[in-house]
């Protein structure tokens, strides 16, 4: 079965082609072969679109695409470019969509329908920067594709359906949770399977034996804890605003800022949301940019004190959290490294390892600079010989998941 995976990310839409034939005999895995990757940044002006067949070829292009919608219309023009793409569009058998937050009711992948994406669309609200652009790809491909072609939704809450009770439920009033389903769901849940797979793979500990702690850093940032597989606990919650400080999203801040805000400032609660989610973070606490690697550059060569207060408080809220993960897992068997800035960062997983030498966990320096440019899926070790805790890098591979959840989906009697 060809498959074509859709990843509508917090600024980035990646799309892959996988021939998933070989996962017949390999499901364990959820291998396959990859065909082609592709990767269109969504910002202002010229946006840069790479394209990565499987022989390694890569190609770049670009364009003015100002929002996913032109975003996924271009993917649709480049897959049927024969030129560009070998014309694996007309091979297409099954589209897999990463889809933010399925609430309650979708605890795992699930063939699409109109009721579904009905369903889908009345969650719009609590993932407002990605599960309307997820809901615009499936309804743009279904018109491009056809009725002929399934359509799976994979989401990012399923994973987390494993929070026991009292990590899930908030300190509301019982009745209030149970009228509103208002608890906390987790997000991010792809990407830290595949965080937890690419260290299986790597080590060759079982995932059954493991406590893990992953850490998916990008524009959107978040923290797992896994036991025997299975999250424990994780940083975002009720919506992917919780938790860890982002690219423009500000992570945890005291409730009652948003009632002062309200109450002395005048604003309303569209303004409010606004500035939580695409003012602060990063951008907010700089000023210059929601993009580490540029904050980076100004902390060092401008000596840009904003840009270096953004860092730090960035590196120190992770900082935190593993603290209290190591306290709710009893210890660690390794923290994972994963997403954009976990990846290509040296810098900054250096500065969140500073001062944890307490819990046994000590940086090799030459291993960590070299952890860089990994494939999907790949993954480096990038702690010492005498760490009790182990810290690696994985380079985040959502779609092969993605496409693996999609064909099983599908093929549920697959042996």
């Amino acid at each position: 079965m060809r498959i074509l995976v859709v990843n509508c990310g917090g600024s980035s839409l990646k799309f892959s082609v996988h021939d998933m034939a070989c996962s017949r005999h390999n499901e364990e895995q959820g291998d396959g072969h990859t065909l082609l990757r592709g990767k269109i940044s969504v910002i202002e002006g010229e946006s840069p679109c790479v394209l990565i067949d499987d022989q390694g070829v890569i190609r770049t292009f670009s364009r003015q695409i100002t929002d996913f919608g032109r975003a996924i219309h271009w993917m649709c023009d480049m897959l049927q470019d024969s030129q560009q793409t070998d014309a694996y569009w007309k091979d297409i058998e099954a589209v897999g969509h990463r889809i933010v937050h399925g609430g309650e009711v979708f605890t795992q992948a699930v063939r699409l329908e109109e009721k579904v994406l009905h369903q889908i669309e009345q969650l719009n609200d609590l993932a407002p920067l990605h599960n309307p652009f997820g809901v615009a790809g499936i309804r743009t491909l279904q018109q491009v594709l056809g009725p002929a072609v399934p359509m799976v939704a994979v989401f990012d809450t399923a994973f987390h359906t494993t929070l026991r009770e009292h990590a899930r439920t908030y300190a509301l009033p019982w009745e209030l949770v149970k009228i509103t389903g208002i608890r906390r769901y987790g997000f991010h849940g792809i990407a830290h399977a595949s965080l937890a797979a690419g260290y299986t793979r790597v080590t060759g500990q079982p995932l059954h034996q493991s406590r893990l702690i992953t850490l998916q850093l990008g524009n959107g940032c978040s923290m797992a804890a896994i036991a025997q597989g299975q999250s424990v606990e994780t940083s975002m919650g009720f919506t992917p605003m919780e938790g860890l400080v982002m690219g423009t999203r500000s992570g945890n801040v005291d409730p009652a800022v948003v009632l002062h805000l309200m109450k002395h400032h005048a604003m309303n609660v569209e303004e409010v949301e606004k500035i939580l989610n695409e003012q602060s973070g990063l951008l907010g606490v700089s000023g210059r940019s929601s993009h580490m690697e540029i904050l980076l550059q100004a902390a060092k060569e401008e000596h840009h004190t904003q840009a270096q207060l953004a860092i730090d408080m960035f590196c120190y809220r992770i900082q935190q959290y593993l603290g209290a993960y190591l306290a709710v897992l009893h210890g660690a068997d390794a923290i994972v490294f994963g997403g954009g800035i976990g990846q290509h960062s040296p810098e900054i997983r250096a500065q969140v390892c500073v001062g944890m030498e307490w819990c046994g966990l000590h940086i090799d320096s030459v291993c960590n600079e070299q952890a860089i440019n990994l494939s999907p899926g790949e993954a480096k070790k990038i702690s010492d010989d005498e760490s009790s805790i182990a810290a690696y890098v994985v380079a985040t591979d959502e779609e092969t998941l993605i496409a693996h959840e999609t064909f099983s989906c599908l093929e549920p009697s697959t042996p």
